[in-house]
């Protein structure tokens, strides 16, 4: 009768060691599994963020002639041009050292990119605007796909009408 005893006690210990290790593991896989949610969703939000940001400026300014790509000292720079009481002014957008910066100056002020502010983190940002079709293309590059966003301007290119 002890030696059953003792059987079914060493049965049930082991019992409960085999659930233990099996919780164990299940919390395991799903802390990483939450890790890897949590980081895509950062990468997400920021590239996201980025996109929907350029997108609202270039909105902002959509007038005849104020929206134009340059490449500035090896930066894709979207430039937004304005004219506030009289004076000629450009905002500058571009990735620059992984960060998205943009640059509010007059005209031919002498600022480099070296100058602009930094909005957020931002892997690799690349503009390209159509002339024949006024389509402006933002392109940012991200794990583990990129964004490419297409903007049809309202405004004409050069002159055309104000809005």
């Amino acid at each position: 009768m002890k030696k059953s005893n003792s059987y079914d006690v060493l049965f049930s210990l082991l019992l409960l060691l085999v659930f233990l290790l099996c919780s164990m593991f299940t919390i395991l896989i799903g802390s990483r599994v939450y890790e890897n949610i949590r980081a895509n969703n950062n990468a997400s939000f920021y590239s996201d963020t980025a996109v929907s940001y350029v997108t609202n400026k270039v909105r902002q300014a959509d007038r005849a002639g104020s929206v134009e790509v340059r490449e500035i000292d090896g930066c894709s720079v979207l430039v937004l041009s304005s004219s506030t009481n009289g004076l000629q002014c450009e905002t500058w957008i571009y990735t620059l050292n992984g960060v998205l910066k943009e640059l509010y100056a007059e005209k031919d002020s002498g600022l480099t990119v070296e100058d602009g502010l930094d909005i957020m983190e931002c892997t690799s940002l690349d503009f390209t605007l159509q002339e024949t079709t006024n389509q402006l293309t933002i392109h940012l590059e991200t794990e583990p796909s990129d964004i490419t966003a297409r903007l049809l301007l309202r405004s004409e290119p050069k002159g055309g009408v104000e809005s």
